[in-house]
């Protein structure tokens, strides 16, 4: 059984100082944790609200000297290469550190990467969180871990900080696969509500009195809830890149098919990811989705 006996004295480390990331990363510095940073660009530890904690030019340096790593980045060749790069943190983990990745990745490489990591007797847990920027921000998110309920009583005291609801699925590579399953209630319901708004407005109804009356009824979603003026508006302030979507819903639809399943309905919204990103709209929010609507000529 672990012991770390964390504390908000616990020096940690963070990569990865993303829309996400970043939010995260200034929580657990208000909250008093002794923090050390690192992000490629570099420029986000510059934060004002990260001033004082240390600024670090490698995930090796960064991962040295802390108790607990917690990384945030966009994809599996983005934790791979923090963890084993050339300047990667497993160069300085040492046996009784844990790692917190926090990032969305396919569960058969987080099964990879703590069986490596394991080598040197350092853990590393799953952690994917849902919530967006407004979670992040709020310090809300909703998170899925992989380990059992000791290692998750043992990490608690940072996941209290980040969000506001966790759950522990036993085994590394179940918090990816619970989120898969997110991602892909997060692409059902956008594309719904983005469907539902282009036949309002076809309508000429009077949307806003329109949406407060679906979110009393068995029609309301998160999605209609906090994205449904933004379709309204087509303005898409940034809660979730498109593209991290889509990347996060071809993890969701391979791990479906490894096990014996077809999904059409994510299928035909990744689709739908595809034209839009062809069309510059990588970094719009999910909700963007609603652009994807075309009104036909007649």
């Amino acid at each position: 059984m672990p012991k770390l006996n964390l504390s908000e004295k616990t020096p940690l480390g963070f990569i990865g100082l993303g829309a996400i990331g970043l939010p995260i990363a200034i929580n657990l510095f208000r909250a008093g944790f002794p923090l050390k940073v690192h992000t490629r660009s570099r420029k986000a530890e510059e934060h004002r609200e990260l001033q004082g904690s240390k600024h670090c030019a490698t995930p090796k340096e960064t991962a040295k000297g802390c108790k607990v790593l917690l990384i945030c980045v966009s994809d599996d060749n983005a934790v791979k290469e923090v963890l084993f790069g050339p300047r990667g943190a497993a160069g300085s983990l040492t046996p009784g550190q844990i790692v917190i990745d926090l990032s969305t990745i396919s569960p058969s490489k987080a099964k990879l990467f703590a069986t490596q990591l394991a080598e040197k007797d350092v853990k590393y847990v799953d952690a994917p969180v849902t919530g967006g920027t407004e979670g992040a921000k709020q310090g809300s998110l909703t998170i899925f871990v992989g380990a059992d309920n000791n290692w998750l009583r043992e990490i608690t005291p940072i996941l209290n900080v980040i969000g506001d609801s966790f759950y522990g699925f036993d085994h590394v590579g179940k918090g990816q696969e619970v989120k898969a399953i997110n991602q892909i209630l997060v692409a059902g319901s956008y594309a719904a509500v983005a469907e539902a708004i282009a036949l309002g407005e076809a309508l000429n109804l009077p949307m806003n009195k329109v949406i407060e009356g679906l979110q009393k009824g068995a029609a309301s979603s998160w999605a209609l809830t906090n994205r449904s003026q933004a379709m309204l508006n087509d303005y898409y302030p940034l809660g979730f890149k498109l593209q991290l979507h889509h990347k996060d819903l071809s993890i969701a639809l391979k791990t479906a098919e490894e096990s014996g399943l077809q999904l059409p309905i994510t299928s035909k919204v990744k689709e739908l990811e595809e034209e839009l990103m062809k069309e510059g709209y990588h970094d719009e929010d999910v909700s963007v989705l609603r652009r994807s609507i075309k009104k036909t000529i007649k």
